[in-house]
């Protein structure tokens, strides 16, 4: 087994476990949002959710994705990665919603925009020695 297999059986590896927690994320995340929009403005409502979910993102991507520990230089290099990644969503979201999606479809579509991006911060986060 040559080194590029190992790798690209660890990237899949993270990628799967990646999809696992970011499935119960974006949930958590939707969950929140679907039952505040119809309460408030829809980025004060999909804002709330994003907050929300990204504790419990944190913790799962740390312990069960990428099997580290979490620190306090992790979560301000999660923090940015997410303050880019949140951006994404809004600018995204409001997009979405400008071409009419209904509100309670358009954040499907966000998620499968920006979670891909989103990887690969995180992952840089987490795997990077200057976070360590």
């Amino acid at each position: 087994m040559t080194f590029r297999d190992i790798l690209q059986k660890v990237l899949s590896v993270q990628f799967v476990r990646f999809a696992i927690v970011g499935v119960i994320a974006t949930g958590v995340h939707y969950a929140i949002y679907y039952a505040l929009y119809h309460v408030m403005n829809v980025n004060v409502a999909y804002t709330i959710g994003y907050v929300l979910s990204w504790f419990m993102n944190f913790y799962l991507t740390a312990h069960f994705t990428f099997r580290t520990q979490t620190n306090v230089k992790r979560g301000l290099g999660f923090a940015v990665s997410h303050g880019v990644n949140y951006l994404l969503h809004i600018l995204f979201l409001n997009i979405v919603l400008w071409c009419g999606v209904p509100k309670a479809y358009a954040p499907i579509p966000v998620f499968c925009i920006v979670i891909p991006i989103n990887f690969l911060l995180v992952r840089y986060v987490f795997s990077s020695r200057y976070f360590r």
